[in-house]
């Protein structure tokens, strides 16, 4: 009787699951250990036990299915939380990198106000040196005309006082001051 029970184990456990099993295992047992998980993983993984008779086949093959079902989970555990801490990652970088076009936005915004404030302040005071440089000219032609002006009159004065001194006869004194007496 303990054959036949043997017998329907092995049948009730299909043929891919009892090889692949120790394949799986030794591959989670690798990952896990590449990843250096915090998770501790028993060290009494079940090796493929030697099939014989009696209840304790079954038993092995429960604790055997219990294991990696455990294994499993712990696994999809594992993937799970890495890829919550992937996410929150990805999304408070993406906050920084809004955050970083944001701030770079406002200060070129103020760059440009402080440009366009120079080139106003620029073109003012551009706008009153040429006003200043017109000033300037319009005062000098002024100053010009005065002296023309005074010139004008003092050659008419002197051609009076020289027809003056050619109808009396008279030298100046200015003139000659040196020859005089």
């Amino acid at each position: 009787m303990g054959e036949e029970e043997a017998s329907k184990m092995e049948a009730s456990v299909p043929k891919e699951l009892q090889q692949p099993v120790k394949e799986e295992m030794d591959a989670a047992k690798s990952d896990v250990v590449k990843e250096k998980s915090l998770i501790p993983v028993p060290e009494q993984v079940v090796a493929a036990p030697a099939i014989g008779k009696g209840p304790n086949d079954r038993d092995s093959v429960l604790a055997r299915v219990e294991t990696e079902k455990r294994l499993a989970l712990i696994k999809a555990w594992e993937e799970n939380e890495k890829a919550k801490v992937e996410n929150k990652a990805h999304k408070k970088i993406s906050a920084i990198g809004s955050w970083e076009n944001a701030k770079k936005a406002g200060v070129e915004a103020q760059l440009k106000k402080y440009e366009e404030k120079l080139e106003k302040k620029k073109a003012e005071y551009g706008e009153k040196m040429k006003n200043k440089v017109a000033e300037i000219q319009e005062e000098a032609e002024e100053k010009r005309a005065v002296i023309e002006a005074k010139r004008g009159e003092y050659f008419l004065k002197i051609e009076e006082t020289a027809e003056i001194f050619r109808a009396t006869g008279y030298t100046p004194k200015k003139f000659l001051g040196c020859f005089g007496s």
